[in-house]
């Protein structure tokens, strides 16, 4: 069954899975307004001050993926404007990269969803080879190829491929429950909560 990834917040995933499939939040929105997007991970592992393997997974990521990217360090830029363009032309949704980029203002007007650590005006080299799909290490997560990317201003998660479904329908039903209640109703429950959790705190002192 397909889902619809994108319907639920990051912030859903947060309450029903670990920090351990959350990027690390040095790894943020570029620019402000950007959509949520959600879709499998297209995964690139660069070299220190190299692009190639970015640059060539432009034209292998299938449409609706999000290139997901190892950039080692952000010593360079590992993409700029035309990149994000020719990405956006061939429906790649984003990119999420552990890296910086350069031309934000290009990316900003075209309004394509970037995730990096930031920006530097000096483009990386093009002379390291990798095997493209393999998995790599971003913001402190093992993302494979195929695992489902939901990013949007509260972080990035990263739902593992065979345990995605059970992980979104776990989240839908959580945040359908929680959108029906009223502010009284989560209150209420939320002291209860909070009163519970205290006893305990104090008594296991």
């Amino acid at each position: 069954m397909e889902h619809n990834y994108s319907e639920l917040a990051v912030t859903d995933y947060g309450s029903v899975i670990g920090r351990e499939h959350f990027i690390d939040m040095s790894i943020s929105p570029l620019w402000q307004g950007m959509d949520r997007i959600a879709g499998p991970a297209f995964t690139v592992q660069a070299a220190s001050g190299d692009n190639l393997m970015l640059h060539t997974a432009l034209y292998e990521a299938p449409e609706g993926s999000i290139i997901v990217a190892d950039g080692v360090d952000c010593q360079y830029a590992l993409a700029g404007g035309n990149v994000c363009a020719i990405a956006q032309r061939r429906g790649i949704k984003g990119f999420v990269i552990d890296g910086v980029i350069r031309d934000l203002a290009e990316v900003m007007e075209m309004q394509f969803p970037v995730y990096a650590k930031g920006v530097f005006p000096v483009p990386g080299k093009k002379q390291f080879y990798s095997e493209l799909c393999q998995p790599i290490e971003c913001g402190g997560v093992t993302v494979n190829t195929g695992d489902i990317i939901v990013a949007d201003i509260e972080g990035i998660a990263v739902l593992p491929q065979a345990e995605a479904s059970a992980i979104y329908s776990q989240a839908k039903q959580k945040a359908d429950i929680e959108a029906q209640m009223t502010l009284d109703e989560w209150q209420a429950k939320h002291h209860a909560k909070v009163v519970s959790s205290l006893k305990s705190a104090k008594d296991a002192q």
